[in-house]
């Protein structure tokens, strides 16, 4: 069994939208694709923002404390090389076993971190995402776009400004009250 590359999917995928395009226009219907940047959209709307903040915030305060115990753990193994050369083979190995152990913790401190922030931040976007997603089809459906696309860098490689429906998006998005 062969397997395509990713050029390749691009290409068919890319074949079969314009022949459904095509075959759209000849029933006198014309396909009409937009655009929407999420990230624009979910950093430039006000509870966004305020996600953003809240999660900087955290992440700073994390930050803070891994700094300060990388440090602590850095004069640890500066203290170990000093004492190693006058230390006993058993007390050198006690005290690297200690200093391993503190390693190992901070690792894992580290690893919780990362996944407790992106899980923070997948809980603060997630509603976020879900309103925009609703605003985007009410949008499209008031247009009379038949696609949405999420503009990014590896799927969207040319649009016209005027399918770009995040600006219209993140306005209806702060104005709306929900």
């Amino acid at each position: 069994m062969r397997v395509l590359s990713l050029s390749k999917i691009v290409g068919v995928v890319s074949c079969v939208v314009v022949l459904a395009a095509s075959a759209q226009a000849s029933t006198d219907t014309a396909v009409k694709i937009g655009i929407v940047d999420m990230q624009k959209a979910i950093q430039g709307v006000e509870s966004g923002k305020k996600a953003k903040t809240q999660l900087e915030k955290d992440f700073n305060s994390r930050k803070a404390e891994l700094q300060k115990e990388e440090a602590s753990i850095k004069k640890m193994g500066e203290e170990f090389r000093k004492q190693s050369l006058v230390l006993n083979d058993e007390a050198r190995a006690k005290k690297q076993q200690e200093l391993q152990e503190r390693v190992m913790k901070f690792q894992e401190m580290t690893a919780r971190s990362q996944q407790e922030i992106a899980q923070k931040e997948q809980e603060l976007t997630m509603p976020i995402i879900q309103k925009l997603r609703a605003i985007i089809g009410d949008v499209a459906k008031t247009k009379g776009y038949s696609v949405i696309l999420e503009k990014n860098e590896n799927t969207v490689l040319f649009s016209l400004d005027k399918d770009d429906l995040t600006d219209d998006v993140i306005k209806l998005f702060n104005s709306s009250k929900s």
